[in-house]
C-alpha cells in the first residue's frame, strides 16, 4: 500500500457529493454499479480517524443547525464567506439580495459553488487575498470555521489579514466549539498532550482524506470562549457577543475598529 497523493481532497469529495445529490456528472460507484455514499474522512495526528457523510455541505437552510440560521441573520453589508465550501451559506445570502463573495482554497469547492449558482468567488488564501482593494462589512466563518484561527501564533496574523479587508465597523461572525466538556479519554489525553507540547488543548493537527487523495497536514482550533478572548486581545477586533444556546457550539461576533492597535507577532 502506498501513501495517499497530496491534492484537493476536499474538492474531489464535494464534486462527488454534488454529483450524487443532483445526478449530474460521474458518481462514485461500489463494484462499478451501485452508488456509494460520499464520506469525509478526517485523520488526526494521534492516529484517530473520524468519518461523516459529506452531503451536509449541500444542505438547504431547512436542514441547517439553528445557530447557522441565527448567524446568517447577523450578516450585513458586503459579506466575505471564508471557507465557502459548496456555497450553502453564500448562496442563501445571495438569494436574500446580499452582496457576498465566497472564498476557498479548494478549486473543486469553488467549482461546485459556482455550478450551484454562486456568482462571486475567490480561489485564494485569506493572507493573499488581504492585499486586494475590496472591503467587506461582514466576515462569515460557519461550519466550525473559527478553527481557521489555527493557533495562538497564527490567530493574530489571520485577524490582521481580515482587518486589511475590513470596512470601519465591520463584524466577524464565526461558529466554533468548546472542546473541553468531553469525557472521552481519547480526546482528554489529546488535550493534555497538546498542552505538554506548548499548544492550546483543542489545537488539532489534521488532514482530510478522500479516496486516493489527502490534504497536507494543517492546524485547526477548537477553543473555549475564554481562550478566544485571549486570542482576540491586542488585535484590531473586539469580542462583542457569544451565542451559546447550543453548547458546546457557539457563535462569536467580533467588531473591527481601525483605532484599535493591531498585534504583530
Amino acid at each position: 500500500m502506498g501513501n495517499p497523493a497530496i491534492g484537493d481532497a476536499f474538492g474531489e469529495m464535494i464534486r462527488d457529493a454534488y454529483a450524487v445529490r443532483t445526478g449530474i456528472g460521474p458518481r462514485p460507484l461500489a463494484g462499478g454499479r451501485l452508488p456509494r455514499p460520499v464520506i469525509e474522512v478526517i485523520e488526526r495526528d494521534d492516529g484517530l480517524i473520524n468519518g461523516a457523510p459529506a452531503d451536509h455541505y449541500l444542505d438547504e437552510p431547512g436542514a441547517w443547525q439553528p445557530w447557522d440560521r441565527r448567524a446568517l441573520a447577523l450578516c450585513r453589508g458586503r459579506v466575505l464567506d471564508i471557507g465557502v465550501g459548496a456555497g450553502r451559506a453564500a448562496i442563501e445570502l445571495q438569494r436574500r439580495g446580499i452582496a457576498v463573495t465566497g472564498l476557498d482554497t479548494s478549486a473543486g469547492a469553488i467549482e461546485v459553488s459556482r455550478k450551484r449558482g454562486l456568482r462571486d468567488t475567490v480561489l485564494n488564501t485569506v493572507d493573499e487575498f488581504s492585499r486586494a482593494s475590496v472591503r467587506y462589512d461582514t466576515f462569515l466563518l460557519l461550519g466550525n470555521n473559527l478553527g481557521l484561527l489555527e493557533s495562538a501564533e497564527r490567530a493574530p496574523v489571520f485577524l490582521a489579514a481580515l482587518a486589511g479587508l475590513a470596512n470601519p465597523g465591520a463584524r466577524l461572525v464565526a461558529q466554533g466549539a468548546d472542546p473541553y466538556g468531553t469525557r472521552d479519554p481519547l480526546h482528554v489525553a489529546y488535550h493534555e498532550r497538546n498542552r505538554e507540547r506548548g499548544r492550546l488543548g483543542g489545537q488539532l493537527r489534521l488532514r482530510l482524506r478522500y479516496r486516493e487523495l489527502a490534504t497536507d497536514w494543517f492546524d485547526y482550533l477548537n477553543c473555549s470562549v475564554a481562550e478566544l478572548e485571549g486570542l482576540v486581545a491586542g488585535t484590531a477586533w473586539r469580542l462583542k457577543s457569544i451565542d451559546e444556546r447550543e453548547r458546546p457550539y457557539y457563535v462569536a461576533v467580533m467588531e473591527y475598529s481601525s483605532n484599535r492597535p493591531t498585534h504583530h507577532p
